[in-house]
């Protein structure tokens, strides 16, 4: 793969839209970020992509690709010069946390480059968000529940939404293939260091032998909430998030997931009636390096509650949440499925949807005596600006849903100025003054 691809020329034709060149960095595992490109060059756009591992190549086999194989260090510069050279006009990134991430975002404000960030849905299943500039902690959302109120009201109705097929044994399998290829080229590509706390391989192993011990704690998990039902007595959901998640190392208070489940069933110990439970469940994607399990089972023991905890590893989230009494949680998308089930919320980092009227803003000992539930005519403005300006509906792990996703992408990114969020003081002005 060259260096620098000097000209797109080579695959589009004189009458390219020049006017709009994408460069794609790292997205999620899997096919996603080829097909966007395919669609774009398709309409004439200049399309580029940088690899940073046999795991990006592997799932690029369109032109315009150049593998990094620098340093850290060198890094902005080199997309500096790359970015001038191609005259790059936007750059599409899933996540914008990870290191080389966080370095090309600071070259691209300041060389005047569109930024398009996407993410898992703020709202699941079936939806994907895609932000300018940054997502989650780095969001442009205001925290003003008036803002949603009077951008919301300005909008027209919901559109009608589809739901999506999603397969989590594709999701493995292309996992598993990016990983391979990654590990297979590490001689090639030398300096790569990758977000994630551990190397593949380890991962990969423990993912193993979680699958083999999966029948056996789905039979726990089932018999775990046989019981919770037939007890009739109302519980507080703490939904976990992956230990990895950057949502917890960078947008919030934790360095760790065992940090906030001591927080929290210390405060539960503490502050929450004797006749309450709380329900602890585990990420599905958790990989089972750490057994939660047993990290849950010590901190209840240490604060004298174990026997009023519940964890499960495998079940309806959706059910869990409708029935709950209230939901603890760090930032994790649980919570709008909460929201929207008029559930109320405690968000423990920086989450989207932390916003007065919406979530409880008092102090985590008294929601568990009095959780504010949320105000559904805000949540509803909120979750409708959502869909408007920072959500595309779809889904990565099926063939229906990456063509949802993919024509809602193309459409977005075509009407990039209309799609900007309404300035905050211009909306607020007009309450205020």
């Amino acid at each position: 793969m060259n260096q620098f691809p000097t000209s797109t020329r080579d695959f589009h034709s004189e009458e390219t839209p020049v006017n709009r060149r994408f460069l794609f960095l790292q997205g999620l595992m899997g096919p996603f970020f080829e097909r966007v490109g395919q669609d774009l060059a398709d309409q004439g756009y200049a399309v580029f992509r940088i690899n940073f591992n046999g795991g990006d190549r592997l799932f690029w086999k369109l032109p315009g690709a150049t593998d990094y194989r620098g340093t850290f260090r060198d890094w902005p510069e080199f997309l500096r010069r790359y970015l001038k050279h191609n005259s790059i006009t936007d750059i599409l990134l899933f996540g914008d946390c990870r290191p080389m991430h966080k370095a090309a975002l600071s070259v691209c404000r300041d060389e005047g480059v569109h930024i398009h960030v996407f993410e898992e849905g703020y709202i699941r299943p079936d939806w994907v968000t895609l932000e300018p500039d940054g997502v989650n902690g780095h969001s442009q959302l205001p925290k003003d529940p008036e803002y949603y109120r009077r951008v919301a009201a300005q909008l027209p109705p919901m559109p009608p939404h589809v739901t999506v097929p999603s397969s989590f044994k594709r999701r493995a399998l292309e996992g598993a293939a990016y990983n391979t290829a990654d590990i297979l080229t590490r001689w090639y590509f030398w300096y790569w260091q990758d977000y994630r706390p551990w190397p593949p391989l380890v991962e990969g192993v423990s993912w193993l032998r979680r699958l083999a011990k999966r029948k056996k704690n789905v039979a726990r998990s089932q018999e775990m909430l046989r019981r919770l039902k037939e007890s009739g007595r109302p519980y507080v959901l703490f939904p976990l998030q992956l230990d990895a998640d950057v949502q917890i190392r960078l947008h919030s208070d934790f360095r760790g997931i065992a940090d906030a489940i001591e927080l929290v069933v210390e405060s539960f110990a503490l502050n929450a009636p004797k006749n309450q439970l709380l329900v602890i469940k585990e990420h599905p994607l958790d990989n089972g390096l750490t057994d939660w399990r047993q990290v849950v089972g010590r901190c209840g023991k240490r604060h004298g509650v174990l026997e009023r905890i519940a964890y499960v590893s495998y079940g309806e989230i959706e059910k869990l949440v409708r029935e709950a009494q209230a939901v603890v949680t760090i930032n994790s998308t649980t919570g709008t499925l909460a929201l929207a089930e008029n559930v109320p919320v405690f968000s423990l980092g920086q989450s989207i949807y932390n916003i007065p009227d919406i979530t409880h803003q008092g102090d985590l000992a008294g929601f568990w005596q009095a959780p504010t539930p949320p105000d559904m005519e805000t949540f509803n403005a909120f979750r409708r600006v959502l869909i408007e300006y920072c959500l595309v509906p779809g889904g990565f792990f099926s063939e229906e849903g990456l063509e949802t996703l993919i024509s809602g992408v193309r459409e977005r990114l075509a009407r990039r100025k209309e799609q900007q969020l309404p300035d905050v003081a211009d909306i607020l002005s007009e309450v205020r003054g």
